[in-house]
């Protein structure tokens, strides 16, 4: 068995996520009070506490709580005695996949999406934004489809798998493209829960500010391999990661291609750690051959848990 492990990113958000995994385990609830210590963010009130639930969806505090909820649930899965081999991350999550490689400590892996998360929600362009995914269309049509578009700026922004590609841009300037890619074939448009033209040009202001701040980080050696966004190879020890990760935001994300690198590795088992499942739903569009487990809540953490277990 190789394991894989995956992180979601921004849009993956509820809220609630992982109420029941932090009433039940102290290991849990121990990662939201270290990071409240450490930002002063309260990631437990805004997640689960209604009243605080407008912050969720704010950058700033989005990129946070999701970070959080994986952390949390990795220090399960090490109490469990499971591994992995390889890690990948959806935009966000890559720096999940860089604090569980130890390229980055804990410390500051947190302080480096709290900035992220501000710098982005600051430096984003004014504007009505919005992204949203092309279900059952290929590559050249949504390319064909966001170049018909008019009434603004648009552009491809993640390549998930084979049959979802994530367009950005001003929100009439999606629309319009949804539309043209729904003329040309797509099967479904689904809005995502963003509030910027995320992975397009447009944010490049902010792209320069987090570099620089990036330069204060130290970066060790990899103690697992992690599969970069920007084009879905394996991480060197001697990449220039403030360069890398800067580029991030204003890069499409090549999941996709990190999809291949790992089957290409030998991976069998992926085991998405965080809220929602769609990384693992990708896997299975690529691939039916190999296990996905999705781990957003108790029970999925003891079901995954046991089959693992059962398999080794």
């Amino acid at each position: 068995m190789k394991i894989a492990f995956l992180f979601p990113g921004q849009g993956s958000q509820s809220s609630g996520m992982g109420k029941d995994l932090y009433d039940n385990f102290q290991e849990y609830k121990d990662v939201y009070n270290k990071v409240k210590e450490l930002t002063g963010i309260d990631v437990e009130k805004i997640t689960f506490d209604e009243k605080e639930n407008s912050k969720l969806n704010q950058t700033s505090y989005t990129q946070i709580c999701i970070l959080t909820m994986s952390l949390a649930i990795l220090e399960l899965l090490k109490k469990e005695g499971i591994k992995a081999e390889e890690t990948a991350g959806l935009s966000l999550g890559e720096y999940t996949a860089l604090i569980y490689s130890k390229k980055i400590s804990f410390e500051d892996g947190v302080n480096a999406i709290k900035m992220r998360g501000k710098i982005m929600e600051e430096l984003t362009p004014e504007g009505t934004w919005e992204m949203a995914a092309i279900m059952g269309l290929d590559e050249d049509g949504v390319k064909k489809a966001c170049e018909k578009v008019k009434s603004g700026f648009v552009d491809m922004a993640n390549f998930n798998c084979n049959s979802q590609i994530v367009i950005s841009g001003e929100k009439e300037a999606v629309i319009e493209a949804s539309k043209y890619a729904k003329e040309l074939g797509a099967k479904k448009i689904i809005p995502l829960k963003t509030s910027g033209p995320f992975h397009t040009r447009l944010l490049k202001e902010a792209s320069i500010k987090l570099k620089e701040q990036l330069q204060s980080i130290e970066f060790k050696n990899f103690e697992t391999s992690v599969i970069r966004n920007i084009d879905g190879n394996k991480y060197q020890n001697q990449d220039n990661m403030p360069e890398i990760l800067s580029k991030h935001i204003i890069s499409p994300v090549r999941f996709a291609e990190s999809i291949k690198t790992m089957l290409d590795d030998g991976i069998d088992t992926f085991i998405e750690v965080g809220p929602g499942k769609s990384l693992t739903s990708f896997i299975r569009r690529t691939d039916q051959t190999v296990k996905t487990f999705a781990i957003n809540n108790k029970k999925s953490f003891e079901e995954t848990v046991n089959q693992i277990k059962n398999a080794m």
